[in-house]
């Protein structure tokens, strides 16, 4: 029998062994960043009284943002994974959401359409050790006075307040978040933060190709030696030309989907997500 529980700080060890045998790159901190900013709204999937599986919401106003589906290899193909997003959505109903978004893997976007989902756009990740980069005179790093206008240039660009999230980001590390000021303006941001596999660089938003750019190359200057994940939508060419210049090279593809109303967002000004479970 498949029963649905809500997840705990407990079932992190789960979360961590489900995302080895998935390959992704969340570390413990992610999974406790999940509990911390949905408490209620991330679940454990057990079968016969045996944890196999994983599912997690993040509330945004009216947009709910599901990740970390994620079942054991061993008893897939059992409906399990269906039963935990249609938990998921049921939770983000009864928070009065309008909008489910996710960032689907080629396996799990048949079980997204079977339940309602339709595909908004896609996003390449990009890897490697990046070369080049450096400072560059328009960049620095925020200023928490700053942090209210980053979230308002995130939430124009990405159609969702993300206040939570960004915050949260600053306070795990605050000197990974870097600012492009153009005319005393902020014009973009970007940060980063530790993976299990890569460091994920993202989430960042640029008004302008050159602020994409010098704020994506601050960043690989700051993780110069280590091996970056960076997921762009595809619809910004000048973001994946610049990771192209930089050495970086796809490795896989997401597509973002949607039940519900639309969002209006502009993925040609999203230089890189945050990593498929927060958009």
């Amino acid at each position: 029998m498949i029963r649905i529980r809500t997840m705990t700080a407990a079932d992190v060890p789960l979360g961590m062994r489900l995302r080895e045998q998935a390959g992704f790159n969340q570390t413990e901190t992610d999974w406790r960043r999940f509990l911390d900013l949905e408490p209620e709204g991330c679940f454990v999937a057990e079968l016969d009284g045996e944890p196999v599986g994983t599912v997690t919401n993040c509330v945004f106003d009216s947009v709910g943002w599901i990740a970390m589906l994620l079942v054991d290899q061993r008893v897939r193909g059992r409906g399990i994974g269906t039963r935990l997003t249609e938990h998921a959505l049921a939770y983000l109903a009864a928070r009065g959401v309008r909008t489910a978004r996710l960032d689907a893997t080629p396996r799990g976007r048949p079980v997204y359409e079977k339940l309602g989902f339709t595909a908004e756009y896609e996003l390449a990740r990009v890897e490697g050790s990046p070369e080049g980069g450096g400072p560059h005179g328009a960049v620095s790093p925020i200023a928490a006075d700053q942090l209210d206008v980053v979230v308002e240039l995130d939430r124009e660009v990405t159609g969702t307040n993300r206040r939570r999230l960004i915050e949260r980001l600053y306070r795990e590390k605050p000197e990974a978040m870097h600012v492009f000021l153009a005319s005393d303006r902020i014009a973009g941001y970007l940060t980063f933060r530790d993976g299990f596999h890569a460091t994920q660089i993202g989430p960042g938003v640029a008004l302008s190709d050159e602020a994409g750019r010098a704020l994506g190359d601050v960043a690989i200057e700051r993780c110069a030696g280590q091996t970056v994940f960076v997921d762009v939508p595809t619809d910004n060419g000048p973001a994946l030309d610049w990771t192209e210049s930089r050495g970086l090279v796809v490795q896989r593809r997401f597509t973002r989907m949607r039940r519900g109303e639309p969002v209006v967002d502009h993925p040609s000004q999203l230089w890189a997500g945050s990593g498929p479970e927060k958009g």
